[in-house]
């Protein structure tokens, strides 16, 4: 028995996806599998590295050292041959964050930014509540069912003068789709070409799963990587979102002085103690947690695709290549997303992320995460197949 087939009850711990369903969903007696963090517990040598510093007792200012950006230049060299300068580390609370920081230090009011989706949805909002203007690169699905992008289109969006800013997923969320380089050295080209800054969101980078590779942008060329700030994170990692703690990588300097100047406008210039322990022990000494954890996200995969094919055949999957959220499509059931909401809410008792959500050419789709036991997932899926069966 794997250690992620125990089933944890999170209710009744103020988490987000078990006890806030009624207020986001207008239901409580709903199975969530939406929001993105996983239903499993973290490696043992991040509780060992908690308690000891509880146990210490004193909780005073700290500061991440330099055991932590170690721990980060290792990481990432051994699981990605990235190799960093640990002068370009800078620390946020959280990813969502540090876009919104970067926003605020690089653009102004009339300027506009690039997104592609369907995307993580905050990008958009936190562009909007900016009161920036927002364009659409949208992603092309092509006919091996996969997402690629429309590079005509954005070098039109990048090539507006008041385009300054690029915002990137890597991996993509919700698709799952891992970039090629030669994919993000035509993007990094064209951001170049046209002075526009990258923000790569690489939260997912970790999460690699049937033998897939990640290449960051900013370890394509030097001239990219100036260009680039690179956003990572343990917490889908090593599930310790709720710790608030990830990284930015920032190697330009120029670019790293405005940012951190806008940090000490806010106030926000460190993560708090106990998420970086959590981080720096997750680094340090979590590799054998993540490989068993990918491996059982993988036969995850595989049980939803079989499942959906023997029980509800007209709507399939995209197999991730990362991530443990899985982009499915309903477009056959020929139903508007609201329909589909009512649909899992109200027959299937099942709580997803309905497509529309991360972009216009996301509907059709619903976003479901598998991060969770093997009884845990077969049960969303039994409510799925209630829900959509027989609904054409």
């Amino acid at each position: 028995m794997s250690r992620f087939d125990t089933v944890i009850n999170r209710k009744k711990t103020d988490s987000v996806k078990w006890d806030y369903t009624k207020k986001i969903f207008g239901v409580e007696d709903v199975l969530p599998m939406w929001v993105a963090d996983m239903d499993f517990s973290v490696p043992d040598e991040v509780i060992d590295a908690l308690h000891s510093r509880i146990d210490h007792g004193v909780f005073g200012y700290t500061m991440p050292g330099s055991k932590m950006e170690e721990a980060v230049k290792k990481w990432l060299k051994n699981r990605h041959n990235w190799e960093i300068n640990t002068k370009s580390i800078t620390y946020s609370p959280g990813i969502v964050t540090a876009i919104s920081m970067a926003i605020h230090a690089f653009t102004t009011l009339e300027d506009k930014i690039v997104v592609q989706p369907p995307v993580y949805y905050p990008f958009f909002e936190i562009a909007q509540k900016h009161d920036r203007k927002v364009l659409y690169n949208k992603l092309i699905l092509n006919d091996e069912f996969r997402y690629e992008v429309d590079y005509v289109d954005l070098e039109d969006k990048l090539s507006d003068e008041k385009t300054k800013l690029f915002i990137l997923c890597n991996p993509h969320n919700p698709s799952g789709r891992v970039w090629s380089r030669e994919e993000l050295t035509k993007i990094g080209d064209l951001c170049i070409k046209h002075d526009v800054l990258i923000i790569s969101d690489d939260i997912h980078s970790d999460l690699l799963l049937f033998g897939n590779r990640y290449t960051p942008i900013a370890s394509i060329r030097e001239d990219i990587a100036n260009q680039t700030i690179t956003c990572i994170a343990p917490s889908k990692t090593f599930n310790l979102a709720g710790l608030q703690a990830s990284i930015l990588l920032i190697p330009n300097d120029s670019l790293k002085r405005k940012y951190n100047a806008i940090q000490q406008l806010f106030g926000l210039m460190t993560i708090n103690t106990l998420g970086a322990d959590a981080m720096e022990a997750a680094y340090s000494s979590g590799e054998k947690w993540l490989n068993e954890l990918l491996t059982y996200l993988e036969n995850n995969v595989v049980i939803i695709e079989n499942y959906l094919k023997e029980h509800l055949p007209e709507i399939k999957i995209m197999r991730p290549e990362s991530t443990y959220l899985v982009w499915i499509d309903v477009r056959s059931l020929n139903k508007p997303d609201k329909e589909l909401q009512e649909l899992l809410l109200k027959k299937g008792k099942l709580a997803l992320h309905i497509g529309s959500k991360f972009g216009e050419n996301g509907e059709g789709f619903l976003r479901m995460n598998i991060a969770c036991p093997k009884a845990t997932l077969l049960e969303g899926l039994e409510r799925l197949v209630t829900a959509l069966k027989n609904n054409k």
